[in-house]
């Protein structure tokens, strides 16, 4: 049931609810559903006009649930923050996530990579069936401002409202996306409430670079076969030049470490060894250019090419220009702006909180999803854990003054 305003309220009266939850992403919906299940009283609030926004933008991609593979590797993708969210995975890992898409009338496939998307490739069925099941009151254009004495406060159309819960599970977001709905304006009422936090910063995200002309041909074509080496990382992956910089799945694999202030270099010739590349280019005929012989002899497109003389010039010789080819630097400014970011660090660290993802410092506030201070690459483990924190987080409030 959705309502836009709620029953009528006194002013400066607040309404008695049994559990509240703020924001209707992935993690927040899940959480409604979980405490629903327990047999609260559930009602969501949402910012925005409609629900679920960032979790329908990602289905034009074709909506990447999770990623088929052992849960010890897919935990290990979260990084640092793996050992923290490892109960909550093991709760709601990958074959859940399947389970759970299924449950609601979706076939999924399995790709290459083991990535798994909803055959229709596209979130709005799935979205659409979940808001049936979820068993919910709705409150759309409902934005949270902050506390008044005890009571959530809240701006909609219809002016000020209050909401006193019996429990609370905020899921917000992070801070990118920021018309979608995840602005991070939440994060100073939090810290006025005494909640750490650790700053955000974009994950998922591409890097500025200043072009120089010849490039702009270039603009919008693929990358491909190619490994991108972030310090002592290397993924092999395609990424896509574009007039602001250089983004793409091959660039979010790796965009953490370079934010953090790894170097970025590329291998133009992944599937070929540095000795065989030397050996090629020492075949050169004494005619031949050094372009057409990098396009015929080694198979250098001439977008890779370009890069080379972008990044390469002056250009050496021998094993000097073999080395070059497999590790070519990448000059960049630094990450887009964070709200291009496909997602974000940082947020609710993990000593604000205690095991079931409450506040320490706000008794019976809970929080999940992007909210909390960890990232993770794409490929299905961003939705995955949005999903499993909800549950995670609904599950626990579903107890708390019950």
């Amino acid at each position: 049931m959705v309502e836009e305003h709620g029953p009528d309220q006194d002013a400066g009266k607040a309404e008695a609810v049994d559990a509240l939850v703020i924001g209707a992403g992935p993690a927040g919906l899940m959480a409604a559903e979980t405490l629903a299940r327990a047999g609260r009283r559930v009602v969501i609030v949402e910012g925005k006009p409609s629900a679920g926004r960032k979790f329908l933008m990602a289905g034009k991609s074709g909506l990447n649930l999770t990623r088929a593979e052992p849960l010890e590797a897919f935990v290990a993708a979260y990084g640092s923050a793996a050992p923290w969210l490892r109960p909550m995975l093991e709760a709601f890992g990958p074959e859940d996530a399947i389970a759970w898409a299924e449950g609601l009338g979706q076939e999924v496939f399995t790709g290459s990579t083991g990535r798994v998307f909803p055959k229709v490739m596209k979130a709005s069925p799935l979205l659409r069936a979940w808001l049936r099941r979820i068993g919910a009151e709705m409150r759309l254009g409902w934005r949270w401002t902050g506390w008044e004495e005890a009571a959530f406060a809240f701006d909609t159309g219809a002016g000020r409202r209050l909401l006193s819960p019996r429990v609370t599970v905020l899921a917000l977001g992070g801070a990118s996306w920021r018309r979608l709905g995840s602005d991070g304006a939440w994060a100073p009422l939090l810290a006025e409430k005494s909640v750490a936090l650790a700053p955000f910063r974009p994950a998922n995200m591409g890097f500025a670079v200043h072009w120089s002309s010849h490039m702009a041909p270039h603009f919008g074509q693929p990358l491909k076969a190619v490994r991108l080496i972030a310090g002592d990382r290397k993924v092999r992956g395609e990424a896509v030049i574009s007039a602001r910089g250089i983004e793409g799945g091959g660039v979010y694999a790796v965009s953490a470490d370079i934010r953090d202030g790894a170097p970025l270099a590329l291998d133009l010739l992944a599937d070929r060894e540095e000795g065989w590349v030397a050996a090629r280019l020492a075949e050169r005929p004494a005619k031949r250019t050094l372009s057409k012989h990098l396009a015929q002899a080694l198979g250098l497109d001439p977008l890779k090419r370009a890069l080379l003389q972008e990044f390469g010039r002056p250009l050496p010789e021998g094993p000097a220009l073999a080395a070059l080819l497999k590790a070519l630097p990448v000059r960049h400014e630094g990450p887009r702006p964070m709200d291009e970011a496909i997602s974000t660090a940082g947020g609710i660290t993990r000593e604000a909180l205690d095991p079931s993802l409450m506040l320490n410092a706000l008794p019976g506030v809970f929080a999940a999803g992007e909210m909390l201070d960890w990232e993770a690459p794409t490929g299905g483990y961003l939705i995955t854990g949005c999903l499993a924190t909800g549950l995670w987080a609904g599950r626990h409030a579903a107890m708390w003054n019950a």
